[in-house]
């Protein structure tokens, strides 16, 4: 298998280190108040409190006891969550199934309730399951979108255009390079409409895959699940690939860990790369795609967080630059 020159460093990076462990907050803000709320309605046992697990502008999670209450993005709409709900449902052994299929609201968000689960641990890349986070992506895009509601297109390609338009032209050189690396991506890509014939097989898709989105269920003793529905539906099913593909590429994740994960996908009969002779003939611009999102997702971190970038920031930059300069 080549690797994509496009991407791959001239040394390799380490694995990025976890962040600090801290208690999550207590709810504060009139809308993770009203999650809070939510989950106290549902939830059958009460302890743990309500603590904030994700609290961005784009999405806010709080967990009461046994459930979890997300806020979705502001602009999620009824008509594109609903029949995502319902497919998750559908999905038993691979997604997580919500606690109702209709959508509450707060404070203007859609909102949707599910069984807490336990995540991966964020501080061992390495030993993570991604043989089950594989064998799971294979089950999911083996599902005939015929059996499922009508989605709408899966998220991904969309998701990276949104991401780097949150760099501000005061982000500095790093945010320049993320935006040259952006500008050398083909336009399908960015979400951009495509007029030529279709370059990969399409299917149903997560459209927002990465370790995040595993937990076991029930916790501590259940089988790995798939969660977050927002991105998920029909797509080019390479791009649940590419984040790993992109980590791969740019030095962040071991070798030995990228090919067992790709070797778990193709022995369950994952699709996404059918009829290529060359895995990276359909990774290569849904990973040059991640690594521009990643990174711009890490400039804008850290000048929310009024710091420079971190040496594994750095990399994912330098990878930008690569794809920049390939491109020109």
């Amino acid at each position: 298998m080549r690797e994509p020159v496009s991407v791959r460093p001239t040394s390799p990076g380490e694995t990025p280190p976890s962040p600090a462990a801290e208690p999550d907050p207590a709810p504060a803000t009139p809308l993770q108040k009203s999650l809070a709320a939510i989950g106290e309605r549902h939830a059958r046992t009460q302890e743990p409190a309500a603590r904030v697990l994700v609290a961005r502008d784009d999405v806010v999670v709080v967990r009461v006891g046994d459930v979890v209450v997300k806020a979705h993005a502001p602009g999620m709409d009824a008509a594109s969550l609903r029949p995502r709900l319902a497919a998750s449902a559908r999905l038993p052994g691979v997604m997580l199934p919500p606690l109702s299929l209709t959508a509450e609201h707060a404070d203007d968000r859609l909102v949707s309730v599910w069984p807490a689960g336990s995540p991966v641990d964020p501080g061992a890349l390495d030993e993570a399951p991604w043989e089950a986070a594989a064998r799971l992506l294979a089950r999911l895009h083996l599902v005939p979108l015929r059996h499922l509601p009508p989605l709408p297109p899966a998220g991904g390609p969309a998701r990276v255009s949104t991401v780097v338009a949150r760099l501000r032209d005061d982000d500095g050189a790093a945010a320049r390079t993320v935006r040259a690396a952006a500008a050398s991506l083909p336009p399908e890509a960015l979400g951009h409409p495509y007029g030529g014939p279709p370059r990969a097989p399409h299917g149903l898709t997560h459209g927002d895959w990465h370790l995040g989105q595993l937990v076991r269920h029930p916790p501590e003793h259940g089988e790995w699940l798939l969660i977050d529905v927002d991105d998920v539906g029909h797509g080019d099913q390479a791009w649940d690939l590419a984040r790993p593909a992109a980590w791969f590429a740019a030095g962040l994740l071991e070798p030995a860990v990228w090919h067992r994960f790709l070797a778990a996908y193709v022995a369950a009969g994952g699709p996404a790369l059918d009829g290529a002779a060359d895995p990276w003939e359909r990774l290569d611009i849904p990973a040059r795609a991640l690594a521009v999102q990643v990174a711009a997702a890490a400039v804008a971190t850290a000048r929310r967080a009024g710091r420079e970038i971190d040496e594994a920031e750095q990399v994912l930059v330098d990878t930008c630059a690569r794809i920049a300069a390939a491109a020109r």
